[in-house]
C-alpha cells in the first residue's frame, strides 16, 4: 500500500478515536452508550501502538532485529525458549493480566466514569506500555536479567539492594490483596466457591493428561480443560441448591482465607507441570475469550452507563475506596494503566522467551494495551450497573448498616435510590442469597457481565452468567496467587541465600518448603486481617496495593531511564522520565495522606488512634472487640511498610539522578551491563513447537 494511503488511514483512526474520547469526555447527558468507550480505546490504542510505540522502537531503543536475543545465544531448553512472537504475546498477557484490571476499574468507578476511562486510556500508552516494552528491551539486551539485578548493575549496590527488599514486600502485598478479591467473591456463595474449587482437580487432571497420559496433546487436554470448567460453572448450580452438598460449600469470610492460605502454600511447592502450567493455559483462554465475548455483546446490545460521569465522592468522601480523585484514582486503578508488577515479568520470563528485538512492540507494548483494554470493559460493566446497586454490593457493612433496609435507606439518602427488594430479587437471580456488602469489586463486576451477557444472549441464563464471570475473575486470580508465591519464594530464597547459602538452592526441596512457608505466611496475615475488618479490608489494603505497585513502577521507569542516558540517548530520556515523575510526585502524595490525613478512614494512623480510642472507652463489642487489637497493629505497620516505600523509591530516583548527571557530565559510572552483540545469522535456527 502506497505510504500516503497509510497515514492517510492512521490519521482517520486517529481522528476518530479523538472524537469519540471527546464525546465521552464532554457529554453530560443522562447516558452515554458503552459503544463510545470501546470505539475511543480502539482508536487510541491503533495510533499509540502504530506511532508513538513505533517511534520509541525505532529512534529511542534502536532496536536491531539481527541482534540475536537471549532464547537464541542461550536456549537451554529450560527456562531460555526461542519461541513464537504470538506465543511469547500470550504467555506475557497471561502473565501481566490478574485481578488488578478488573477490580481497580470497577473500585475506582465510585468517582464516576469520565475519571476512569481517561486514565486506562491515556496511563497506558503513555506510561504502563512504555514501562512494559522498555524494561523488556533492557532486561533482553541483559541475558534476561531481573528487575533487582539491573537495578544493582547499572544503578550500583545501594540501589540494588532497596529495590531487592521492596520488590519482595510488594510482592506480600500483591498476593494478600489478590487473595482477598477471591474470597470476598466466595464468602458464603455455595456455587461460586464449588465452581473456583474444582478448577483445581480438573488444572491437574490436564497437567497429567498432556504429561502422562497424551502426550504433546495440546489441543485434547486444552478442550477437555474448558469443558470440564463450564460443567462444573452448570453444576454449581445444581450443588448451591442440593440441601445436603449447599451447605457443605458455604463458607465464611475467615475460613476461606484459611483455605486459600494453605492452597496458596501446596501449590507453590507442587510441581509446576502438575497445576500451574496448565491452569495458566486454560486461564488464558477463558480470560481473552470472556473479555471478547463482553465486548461483542457490548457491541451488539450498546448499553447505557448508568454511573455518572463524575459522582459526588470525588471530594474524597465515598464509601468504596476513601480518598479524594486526586491522588486516590491514580493508585486504584494501578493495573490496566501503569503496573509495576509487569516490570517483573518483562525483566523476568518473557525476556527469556522472545526471540527477536522487532517483536519487542508487539509483546511489551501491546500486551499492556490489551490489559488496557480488559480495564477500560471492567469499567463498562460497573457502570451499567445502577448506582444504587453498585453501591450496595461494594460498600461495607460498617459504613451503610448490616441489614438489607438500613443500606438502601443509607444509599438512596446519598442521591442513588435502591430498595431492599431490588437487591434481593437481584441476588435470588443471580443464584446468591444477599449481594449486600461484597465488597472487592469482583461480585459487582460479576453482576454487571451477567446482565450484559443475559442482554445480549438471554435473560433466562443470568445466574449462570454471574457465576460463570465469578470462575472467570477467580480463575485467573488464584493463579496469579500461586504464581505470586512462587515467584515471591524464589526472591526470598535469593535474599535468605546471602545469609546462609543452603537456603538459596531453588532446586533443593527442603529450602522450597521453609522459604514457601515463610512468604505465604506474609501474606497470609495480611489477607486474614482484611478478611476480618469490619470495613471489608479493601480499604485498607488496596490503598496500600497500588501506593507500593506504583511506587514499583516508578522505580522500574528510573531504571529503565538510566539505562537510556547511559546509552547516550538523554535527549530521549523524557520517554520514561515523565511517567516516573507523575507516578513518583502521585504516589508519595498519597502516601502522605495515608500516613497523616486525620480522617479515620484515609490515615492508617488516625484509624489506628480512633480505634484504640474506642477500645479504651469500652465502646466494642463482639467480633469488633475482638478483632481491634490485631487492626490496630496492622494500620501501624501499614504505616511502616509506607514509609519504608517512599524510602526505597526516592533513593532509587536520587541515584537514578546522580548516576545520569555523572554521565552527562563525563565522570565515571557503573558501566552498562549490556550484553555483548551477537550476529543471529551466526547462530543455528531455532526449530521445533515454539520456534517461528
Amino acid at each position: 500500500m502506497p505510504k500516503l494511503a497509510q497515514n492517510l488511514i492512521w490519521i482517520v483512526i486517529g481522528v476518530f478515536g479523538a472524537a469519540c474520547l471527546g464525546g465521552i469526555a464532554l457529554h453530560r447527558g443522562e447516558t452515554i452508550n458503552a459503544l463510545w468507550f470501546i470505539a475511543a480505546a480502539f482508536g487510541i490504542y491503533a495510533v499509540a501502538y502504530r506511532l508513538y510505540a513505533g517511534w520509541i522502537v525505532t529512534r529511542v531503543l534502536v532496536a536491531d532485529p539481527s541482534r540475536a536475543t537471549p532464547a537464541l545465544r542461550i536456549n537451554d531448553g529450560r527456562d531460555y525458549v526461542p519461541t513464537h512472537r504470538w506465543i511469547t504475546f500470550g504467555h506475557h498477557f497471561a502473565a501481566i493480566a490478574g485481578a488488578g484490571p478488573l477490580v481497580g476499574p470497577t473500585l475506582a468507578a465510585q468517582f464516576g466514569y469520565l475519571p476512569g476511562t481517561l486514565w486506562l486510556l491515556t496511563g497506558a500508552v503513555i506510561g504502563g506500555c512504555v514501562q512494559d516494552m522498555v524494561v523488556l528491551w533492557a532486561s533482553t539486551r541483559r541475558d534476561g536479567r531481573t528487575l533487582g539485578q539491573m537495578a544493582r548493575d547499572e544503578l550500583g549496590p545501594v540501589a540494588g539492594g532497596a529495590a531487592l527488599v521492596g520488590t519482595l514486600l510488594i510482592m506480600v502485598l500483591i498476593v494478600a490483596v489478590l487473595g482477598l478479591v477471591v474470597v470476598n467473591a466466595m464468602k458464603h456463595s455455595p456455587w461460586g466457591t464449588f465452581t473456583v474449587a474444582m478448577t483445581i482437580p480438573i488444572a491437574i487432571l490436564v497437567g497429567i493428561y498432556m504429561r502422562s497420559i497424551r502426550p504433546g496433546r495440546v489441543l485434547e487436554g486444552s478442550l477437555i480443560g474448558l469443558a470440564l470448567l463450564l460443567l462444573a460453572t452448570v453444576g454449581g448450580g445444581w450443588v448451591a441448591h442440593d440441601p445436603v452438598l449447599g451447605p457443605m460449600f458455604n463458607f465464611d469470610g475467615p475460613a476461606l482465607a484459611l483455605m486459600v492460605i494453605g492452597y496458596g502454600f501446596f501449590a507453590a511447592i507442587m510441581p509446576v507441570w502438575l497445576l500451574l502450567a496448565p491452569r495458566d493455559y486454560i486461564s488464558t483462554f477463558i480470560k481473552i475469550g470472556a473479555i471478547l465475548l463482553l465486548a461483542f455483546a457490548v457491541v451488539i446490545l450498546r448499553p447505557e452507563l448508568h454511573m455518572p460521569a463524575l459522582t459526588q465522592f470525588t471530594d474524597g468522601t465515598g464509601p468504596v475506596v476513601a480518598g479524594g480523585l486526586y491522588p486516590f484514582l491514580f493508585i486504584t486503578i494501578a493495573c490496566g494503566a501503569v503496573s509495576g508488577f509487569h516490570a517483573l515479568i518483562s525483566a523476568g520470563t518473557t525476556p527469556k522467551l522472545i526471540m527477536s528485538e522487532k517483536d519487542l512492540r508487539l509483546v511489551g507494548y501491546g500486551s499492556m494495551a490489551m490489559e488496557s483494554f480488559v480495564g477500560v470493559m471492567a469499567l463498562i460493566a460497573a457502570c451499567v450497573l445502577d448506582p444504587g446497586v453498585y453501591f450496595a454490593i461494594n460498600s461495607s457493612a460498617g459504613i451503610v448498616g448490616a441489614t438489607l433496609e438500613t443500606a438502601t435507606a443509607t444509599i438512596t439518602s446519598w442521591g442513588f435510590p435502591v430498595t431492599a427488594e431490588h437487591m434481593q430479587e437481584l441476588a435470588t437471580a443471580m443464584g446468591e442469597t444477599t449481594l449486600l456488602a461484597r465488597t472487592g469489586g469482583a461480585p459487582s463486576l460479576a453482576v454487571g457481565m451477567a446482565q450484559i451477557f443475559a442482554g445480549a444472549f438471554g435473560q433466562n441464563l443470568l445466574a449462570l452468567w454471574y457465576h460463570f464471570a465469578i470462575m472467570f475473575e477467580a480463575l485467573f486470580i488464584l493463579t496469579a496467587v500461586d504464581a505470586g508465591t512462587r515467584v515471591g519464594r524464589f526472591m526470598l530464597q535469593d535474599l535468605l541465600g546471602n545469609i546462609w547459602k543452603p537456603l538459596g538452592d531453588t532446586k533443593a526441596r527442603g529450602p522450597a518448603i521453609v522459604c514457601s512457608a515463610l512468604f505465604v505466611a506474609s501474606w497470609g496475615y495480611f489477607l486474614y486481617i482484611g478478611v476480618i475488618d469490619p470495613y471489608g479490608g479493601i480499604n485498607i489494603l488496596w490503598p496500600l496495593f497500588g501506593i507500593s505497585n506504583q511506587m514499583l513502577a516508578a522505580m522500574a521507569l528510573a531504571i529503565a531511564t538510566t539505562i537510556i542516558v547511559k546509552k547516550g540517548k538523554a535527549a530521549y530520556a523524557w520517554v520514561t522520565g515523565l511517567p516516573m515523575a507523575f507516578l513518583a510526585v502521585t504516589t508519595t502524595y498519597a502516601a502522605w495522606l495515608k500516613l497523616f490525613d486525620p480522617n479515620p478512614r484515609i490515615g492508617f494512623l488516625a484509624g489506628a488512634n480512633a480505634l484504640e480510642g474506642k477500645l479504651a472507652a469500652g465502646s466494642l463489642s463482639g467480633k469488633a472487640l475482638e478483632s481491634a487489637p490485631q487492626l490496630i497493629f496492622n494500620q501501624r505497620l501499614d504505616a511502616g511498610l509506607t514509609v519504608f516505600f517512599i524510602i526505597v523509591l526516592w533513593v532509587m530516583i536520587i541515584e537514578m539522578a546522580r548516576i545520569s548527571l555523572r554521565h552527562v557530565q563525563g565522570q565515571a559510572v557503573p558501566a552498562l551491563s549490556e550484553a555483548p552483540y551477537v550476529d543471529v545469522a551466526s547462530l543455528p535456527q531455532p526449530t521445533g513447537a515454539g520456534g517461528h
